[in-house]
């Protein structure tokens, strides 16, 4: 899957940290929610259809990594 390769390609090229990382999913959700919202305005329900679901995917990983981040966080340490 091509979000599979850039989100690969990201972590091969630049260390991030966990939370970068997770932060990043949150960004290219987004930016996938808005372009799919572009995609439906236009007309074009099957791109706007392919985007919501990346978006999706996209808030899905971020989620389970942020979810990730929670648990290896000491108690002590979360606001």
């Amino acid at each position: 899957m091509q979000r599979q390769n850039v989100c690969k390609n990201l972590e091969d090229t630049m260390p991030q940290s966990n939370q970068d990382y997770a932060a990043d999913l949150h960004i290219y959700a987004a930016h996938a929610h808005t372009a799919a919202a572009a995609a439906h305005h236009r007309g074009d329900d099957e791109a706007a259809g392919e985007l919501s679901a990346r978006a999706q995917e996209y808030s899905a990983e971020a989620a389970e990594k942020t979810e990730e981040i929670s648990r290896r966080t000491p108690e002590r340490l979360r606001a």
